[in-house]
């Protein structure tokens, strides 16, 4: 007698799992780093133009006296009464032979505390008699240390 003997099942393999709907695998990850991409520039973009309109505001904000010599012209201040302060934003240095020109730097102190900026008797010794004589200061950008600038009417 002879017997049948069934063969072994064979392993069937089993089924891949489908892909995303819509989207090929491989794609999905160029896709997040276009994204992520795209994300860092508008962040940079948006850091650049701070910066810049900062850069611009200093700059129209700078102090033009600050750098002012003995012998230099300033244009225009606000009048002042005696004893009283105002503060000056947009103060320039302008050739002596311009029509802008109001003042000669006569006479200039740097190193000078608040107080003593504040004081203007530094600029006593500058002064002759008979001068109209006007005191301006203004900070150093390097800390708390203030400039003096001792100055006379323009004739």
């Amino acid at each position: 007698m002879s017997e049948q003997v069934a063969p072994p099942p064979t392993p069937q393999p089993e089924p891949a799992e489908p892909a995303a709907p819509g989207q090929p695998p491989a794609e999905a990850g160029k896709s997040k780093g276009r994204k992520v991409l795209g994300v860092v520039g508008v962040i940079l973009a948006v850091v650049a133009v701070g910066a810049a309109k900062g850069a611009l505001r200093f700059w129209e904000h700078r102090d033009d006296t600050e750098q002012a010599k003995v012998g230099q012209c300033i244009a225009q201040l606000p009048e002042v009464a005696e004893g009283q302060e105002k503060d000056v934003d947009g103060a320039k240095v302008v050739e002596c032979t311009s029509t802008e020109a109001a003042y000669t730097v006569v006479g200039r102190l740097d190193h000078q505390t608040e107080a003593q900026a504040q004081s203007g008797d530094g600029c006593d010794q500058y002064f002759k008699e008979g001068d109209d004589g006007y005191v301006f200061y203004g900070g150093e950008r390097s800390g708390d240390k203030y400039y003096l600038l001792c100055l006379t009417k323009k004739a």
